[in-house]
């Protein structure tokens, strides 16, 4: 699968109608703009102050998204090295403060110390299927905050299997994707 390349835009927040280079990777596949756009629209009474962790960042589009529209800071983690760069380039030139890039993959990641937090966005490479081992390790890894949000990004016919805790909040379609956000309660 040929990869997205070009220039993507942030639709809301200090660094509204920045665009962020988006590099030529097979498989990335920016969240679309309308989704990011309904999705923040959800997250909006939650977003400011909020501890975010962007696991298969990309583009970064959606922790980028969340640091202009106030989250006090964002993990992202990107596997491939060039997007990780790509994604540090943006940060830098857009002057973003409270975002940091991990190279790693975010099964590796995951395996680290776990520090919780209160918003995910979880929007793997559709081809690799890792939303069931991702789920189950932020679960039962101590990555979750008590009622922390999980943002789940999937193809349209897929439904990934959520813990039972995790009631779903909203959740629509845009073409082959499927956009959900979830709530964890204890």
């Amino acid at each position: 699968m040929k990869g997205a390349s070009g220039r993507i835009r942030i639709i809301g927040g200090q660094l509204r109608n920045s665009r962020l280079d988006v590099p030529d990777l097979p498989g990335l596949r920016p969240t679309a703009e309308r989704v990011r756009e309904t999705l923040f629209n959800w997250l909006a009474p939650v977003i400011s102050g909020a501890r975010c962790l962007d696991l298969c960042a990309g583009t970064g589009a959606l922790g980028i998204e969340a640091l202009s529209r106030g989250a006090s800071s964002v993990q992202f983690v990107e596997r491939d090295a060039r997007a990780a760069q790509a994604l540090r380039d943006n940060l830098a030139r857009l002057k973003a403060q409270g975002g940091q890039v991990a190279a790693i993959d975010a099964q590796l990641y995951l395996q680290g110390a776990a520090q919780p937090f209160g918003l995910v966005f979880l929007d793997p490479p559709f081809a690799l299927d890792l939303w069931t081992p991702l789920v189950r390790r932020l679960e039962e890894g101590g990555w979750l905050a008590p009622s922390a949000w999980i943002y789940v990004e999937s193809p349209r016919q897929t439904l990934p299997t959520v813990p039972a805790n995790w009631a779903l909040h909203r959740e629509g379609t845009a073409g082959d994707v499927r956009y959900a956000l979830y709530r964890r309660v204890t």
